[in-house]
C-alpha cells in the first residue's frame, strides 16, 4: 500500500512541534494543576469541592451562565441575522460594537455594567425605586455573563446565515410555504449546528468569567458569589491545594463543554456537506 504524499514538506516537523508547543502551553499546566490538586489529597479535596459555599458558587458560575448562553443564543441569532441579509446606515459600527467584548478588558466591562446598574447611577437610580435590583444582585451576574457571550452567537451564525442563499426562501414561498414553515424547514435545520456552537462556546466563556462580575456583583456570599473568586479567596488564603482543586473541578466542566462544542461543530460539518 503506499503512503499518501502531502502536499506541502515538513509534515512530521510540524507535527512534532505542534505537539510539543501544545504540551508546554496546555497539557504541561493543566498537569501540573492536577498534581497541586492530588497532593492535598482525597479528603481535603473533597471537603473544599463539597463546601456549601462552593456548592452556591457553582449554581451561580454553571446555571446563569446557562441562562445567559440561551438569551444570548435567541439575541445573537436575531443580531447575525440582521448583520448577514440587510444594509442600513451604522451598520459596520454596530458589528463593531458586537465585537467590544472580545477586545474589551473584562474589568473594564464591570467598571462599566457598575456605573450603569448600581442604584445611583445612569439606570439604577430609576431601577431601584421600582424595586429591581441589578447591580450587587444575580441579575447582575446574568446581565454581566451576557455581555461577554453575545458576541460567540454573532459570530458562529452569522457566516452560515451569509452562504444561505436568500432564494431558498423565495423559493419556500412561491411552494406555497408561509413564514414560520420556511423558517422552521427551510432555514433553522442547516443554522441549527452553527446556533448551537455558539451557545456552548457563550456558555463556556461566561462559566470562566471573573473581571466583569466581580464587580458588579458584590460577591454575597450563597448568591452572587463565582466559583473563580472562590478559587482566588484561596490563594489570598495560601491554599493552594484548596484553590487548584476548585480549579481541577472547573477544568473537568470546561472539558466537557469543549467537548460537546466540538462535537456539534463535526455535526455542523456533516451537515453542510450533505447540504
Amino acid at each position: 500500500m503506499s503512503k499518501k504524499k502531502h502536499v506541502l514538506p515538513g509534515f512530521r516537523t510540524s507535527v512534532g512541534w505542534t505537539v510539543t508547543w501544545v504540551s508546554l502551553l496546555v497539557l504541561l499546566p493543566l498537569a501540573a494543576l492536577v498534581g497541586k490538586t492530588a497532593s492535598g489529597g482525597w479528603e481535603h479535596f473533597w471537603e473544599t469541592v463539597t463546601d456549601p459555599e462552593v456548592v452556591a458558587t457553582y449554581r451561580v458560575s454553571l446555571g446563569i451562565s446557562f441562562i445567559a448562553a440561551l438569551i444570548n443564543g435567541v439575541f445573537g441569532f436575531l443580531a447575525a441575522w440582521i448583520f448577514a441579509r440587510y444594509d442600513f446606515p451604522g451598520r459596520r459600527l454596530l458589528e463593531a460594537a458586537t465585537d467590544l467584548p472580545f477586545a474589551l478588558p473584562t474589568a473594564v466591562a464591570g467598571i462599566a455594567l457598575t456605573a450603569l446598574y448600581s442604584p445611583s447611577e445612569w439606570l439604577g437610580q430609576y431601577l431601584e425605586p421600582l424595586g429591581i435590583k441589578i447591580a450587587f444582585a444575580p441579575a447582575g451576574v446574568l446581565i454581566a455573563m451576557i455581555f461577554i457571550g453575545f458576541p460567540f452567537v454573532v459570530r458562529a451564525v452569522q457566516p452560515v446565515i451569509e452562504d444561505l442563499s436568500a432564494d431558498v426562501e423565495e423559493a419556500a414561498a412561491c411552494l406555497g410555504a408561509n413564514r414560520w414553515q420556511t423558517i422552521r424547514y427551510v432555514i433553522l435545520p442547516p443554522l441549527l449546528p452553527a446556533l448551537f456552537t455558539g451557545i456552548i462556546m457563550s456558555y463556556g466563556r461566561a462559566v470562566g468569567e471573573y473581571g466583569s462580575i466581580v464587580f458588579i456583583s458584590g460577591n454575597i456570599p450563597f448568591q452572587t458569589e463565582i466559583t473563580p473568586l472562590m478559587i482566588f479567596q484561596k490563594l489570598e488564603q495560601y491554599d493552594y491545594t484548596g484553590a487548584a482543586a476548585l480549579g481541577f473541578t472547573m477544568l473537568l466542566a470546561s472539558l466537557v463543554i469543549v467537548l460537546i462544542g466540538n462535537r456539534l461543530q463535526t455535526w455542523g460539518n456533516r451537515f453542510r456537506k450533505l447540504a
